[in-house]
């Protein structure tokens, strides 16, 4: 059975396989440049979390197999993606005629990065070469001046290489990681659901001088102060009200309860519309192909005011807006059951709900009761509220 359809009807036990093995049963097994081996790897990659990207690449680093280092290739790429840049996969192997980087990650700012990827820097490497590498991209048109090369070296031991970059003219064209980082950072990025930190966090890959160092604090800063938030906004204690006298501080709820309640509504979802979902951010979600979307977020039960409220963000919107189909799922944390409300339904409201402006963001205030006959209704100011039975989905 090939890899994606036993993906599909079996996914745990291809979940325990190693990476080694995924490649065996990708098309005929021969991993090289347009195979059907390499096409079904790369479409599995794109179906599967980042995390076990990670482990893959340990594997490739670990247990050196027979294309370990193209395998390590397709997995690095795979994190461009998961940082939100289009990415173009390079060739396996040099072919006459042809630009050599092994994948170049074209950025939604604008910027470009130009990949090269090393298992080890036990052999020294020509940054000549890979420079040339961005010379030719830009005298194609594929990319602009306002580029810059990647390379990520597999083991963290990258001392010698280092020292090469530093003493050469490609110093500031060129910045250098490990794959361990590199993973670092797409967890970072997928735990946060800001647009400026994850600007930040792609910032780190760029060159940039650091003589003076605020540019590296305000990334670790705000990536910081981005988590540790965690949704803390302002809770309307009187439903239908935004002034600033009727607001309280909402605590912030057990992040491990949070995630696990995350998790089974978006395994129910997956289920639900037959779709492999990826995560984005904290609380993005979309399809492999980014056609079907979804904003997924929690709330505890409170004691005053309406049962459950939720911040609606405008980046959230954007996200949704820009899919084919989107759904804002709303999870309560001592229910069975959550509600999958259409873009088009909540569009409809969002006239009608309570705001509120903080930092320069005006976001939208949601609110559900639950009645006597343990129906769950959507509350609107100074109009009846809405039932959302018709959007459950049993956990």
């Amino acid at each position: 059975m090939p890899l994606i359809a036993l993906a599909k009807a079996d996914p745990k036990t291809v979940a325990e396989f190693s990476i080694k093995q995924i490649v065996g049963i990708a098309g005929d097994g021969n991993l090289k440049d347009s195979s059907e081996c390499s096409v079904e790897l790369r479409q599995y990659l794109m179906t599967i979390p980042s995390q076990r990207i990670g482990i893959y690449i340990d594997q490739c680093l670990s247990e050196s197999f027979d294309k370990s280092g193209q395998v390590l290739q397709d997995l690095v790429n795979e994190f461009g993606r998961r940082l939100d840049y289009e990415v173009e996969n390079g060739f396996y192997g040099g072919r006459v005629n042809a630009i050599g980087n092994d994948g170049l990650w074209l950025g939604p700012d604008g910027h470009s990065i130009v990949v090269e990827v090393k298992t080890t820097d036990a052999y020294r490497i020509s940054l000549d070469v890979i420079a040339t590498y961005r010379d030719k991209l830009i005298e194609s048109g594929k990319i602009t001046a306002r580029s810059s090369i990647l390379v990520v070296v597999g083991r963290q031991d990258t001392g010698d290489l280092e020292a090469q970059v530093r003493g050469s003219k490609h110093a500031w064209d060129l910045r250098l990681i490990s794959a361990d980082a590199l993973a670092k950072l797409v967890a970072l990025k997928e735990d946060s659901d800001e647009l400026e930190t994850i600007k930040k966090i792609r910032g780190i890959l760029i060159p940039i001088e650091y003589t003076r160092v605020d540019a590296l604090v305000d990334v670790v800063f705000t990536t910081a102060k981005d988590i540790e938030a965690d949704d803390r906004k302002m809770l309307p204690a009187v439903n239908g009200s935004s002034e600033s006298s009727d607001l309280l501080q909402v605590e912030t709820v057990d992040k491990g309860h949070v995630a696990e309640k995350r998790g089974r509504i978006l395994d129910v979802i997956a289920r639900k519309f037959d779709s492999v979902l990826l995560k984005k951010t904290r609380a993005t979600y979309w399809s492999t192909d980014h056609s079907i979307r979804f904003v997924c977020t929690i709330s505890k039960r409170y004691e005053k005011g309406s049962d459950y409220w939720y911040a609606f963000h405008p980046s959230w919107h954007d996200f949704l807006k820009e899919g084919v189909a989107g759904y804002f799922v709303l999870g309560c944390s001592d229910l069975q059951r959550a509600f999958a409300i259409p873009l088009s339904e909540l569009e409809r409201l969002l006239p009608k709900f309570s705001t509120t402006t903080t930092k320069g963001e005006t976001y939208w205030h949601i609110l559900l009761n639950e009645t006597s006959q343990k129906t769950i209704q959507l509350m609107i100011p100074h109009q009846k509220p809405v039932s959302l039975e018709q959007f459950a989905i049993a956990l």
